[in-house]
């Protein structure tokens, strides 16, 4: 199953280390990755494979968003289909 992660904040060290470690300590695969930092605003989609993943959806969005308040960034997931759904033109 694939989910889409959302991160975006000032830009500050360790917004990808961070995000990634949590990720890695829940055995979630990143299939694709795309960075880019406009002025001093970070943003990052990821599309990541959760079929493996330790913990429930639920407890795997709670550690993301988690980390990132500790950042005082947004990090937000949400699984692929719907947001395909969402954003279906």
């Amino acid at each position: 199953m694939k989910a889409v992660i959302t991160v975006i904040g000032k830009d500050t060290i360790g917004i990808i280390a961070k995000t990634t470690t949590v990720l890695a300590e829940n055995r979630v695969n990143i299939l694709d990755i795309s960075q880019t930092i406009m002025e001093d605003i970070f943003t990052m989609v990821m599309l990541v494979d959760i079929s493996t993943s330790r913990v429930p959806f639920k407890t795997l969005a709670e550690s993301l968003e988690g980390a990132g308040k500790e950042m005082g960034i947004q990090v937000k997931i949400q699984h692929a289909d719907i947001f395909d759904s969402m954003h279906r033109v």
